[in-house]
């Protein structure tokens, strides 16, 4: 008796296929026979043997079943139109749609889509912040000037570029930058002015260039010179160029690396979060206590920035362009200021006609 199921005996197929074996552009009508694997032969050749593990249905039109083989040439195809011969494929190769869509395929691909997500994920919250830690005190003077530049444009495309320039308030200014820059141990290279707005903010830009605007000078030199040495901190740390390359993300940071980021929109973007970005609580620390030991230094109160920012949050009803978007405030960060206050033991920085002089700064010459 014959035990052989018809499934398993030999199948050659009625009509010739056609194979293409992956290393010439040859068209080849070959026979297949299905035994105990899929054989391609041609008169005259060798057969080509491929394992019924390794056949994988490639896209075809209707009608017509195109296979490719794992263990094969990465180009080899094989056709096949007779549609018996194709059933008896489909029967004997258990994983012919392992690698397509809705056919085992998809959840291969959500995996890697929540691979994927959970990489960019941890990019921005550990890998860039890391690689803006380390990339930020390498990066030349000369380039951090030139990103400065270009801040500065964005800051004045947004704010205007009035730069005040009354003469004795211009003298008031230089006297009191003077003494703060000293007591920092910044050299002259560091500039500051005070722009024209009634926005109260203070801007620190990569390359040694900071921005009072008009809008802070309110009550006294003491809480201008906090504000002043507290950027100082800033830009004593690095703290925006870092900021820079944290919010410029994976193309600002391959433009550092590679040198085009000058003339990049990678570079714009990074810009723009001088103005719309705040700083790490971490950076905002560092640059209290820098203030803090300024002013110490100077002999000057230091509650006087704290009460200051104290009454921009009061008066302020949007914040999104005020000091506190750049330098969030906290309770913390308050009462620091307040118990690190000592009594006034130097002399104050600017007289009451310098304060006086310093306040009018963006009035019209005389």
């Amino acid at each position: 008796m014959d035990n052989i199921r018809s499934d398993d005996r030999p199948h050659a197929s009625a009509d010739p296929a056609i194979y293409f074996d992956g290393q010439s552009s040859r068209k080849l009508s070959v026979t297949v026979t299905l035994g105990d694997r899929l054989e391609i032969s041609e008169a005259g050749l060798g057969p080509v043997r491929w394992a019924y593990a390794d056949v994988r249905r490639a896209d075809s039109p209707p009608g017509l079943l195109r296979l490719t083989c794992q263990s094969a040439a990465q180009l080899a195809r094989l056709e096949i139109r007779d549609p018996a011969l194709a059933a008896q494929v489909e029967k004997r190769c258990a994983m012919l749609d392992a690698h397509q869509v809705g056919r085992g395929g998809l959840a291969r691909i959500i995996g890697w889509s929540i691979a994927a997500t959970v990489s960019i994920v941890l990019l921005a919250l550990f890998a860039i912040p890391l690689a803006a830690d380390r990339l930020a005190p390498l990066v030349p003077q000369s380039l951090e000037r030139k990103l400065g530049e270009v801040s500065e444009a964005q800051i004045k495309s947004v704010f205007g570029d009035r730069v005040c320039d009354n003469a004795a308030g211009q003298a008031a200014y230089d006297k009191l930058l003077g003494e703060l820059r000293e007591a920092a141990g910044l050299d002259a290279a560091v500039e500051s002015h005070v722009l024209e707005t009634a926005v109260p903010n203070a801007f620190t830009l990569p390359g040694g260039k900071v921005y009072l605007f008009s809008g802070l000078l309110a009550e006294s030199a003491d809480e201008i010179a906090g504000v002043l040495a507290h950027e100082f901190g800033h830009l004593k740390h690095r703290d925006n160029m870092r900021g820079m390359i944290y919010n410029g993300g994976t193309s600002f940071l391959i433009g550092l690396l590679f040198g085009d980021v000058t003339g990049s929109s990678a570079l714009i973007f990074a810009s723009r979060s001088v103005i719309t970005s705040s700083y790490s609580r971490e950076a905002e620390r560092g640059a209290d206590d820098f203030s803090i030991a300024m002013m110490h230094k100077l002999g000057r109160p230091t509650k006087a920035m704290g009460e200051l920012l104290f009454r921009v949050t009061g008066r302020e009803g949007d914040k999104s362009l005020t000091i506190l978007a750049s330098h969030p405030l906290t309770e913390d960060r308050l009462k620091q200021m307040r118990e690190a206050d000592i009594a006034p033991s130097g002399p104050p920085l600017l007289t009451d006609t310098e304060w006086k002089a310093l306040k009018t700064i963006c009035s019209a010459k005389s």
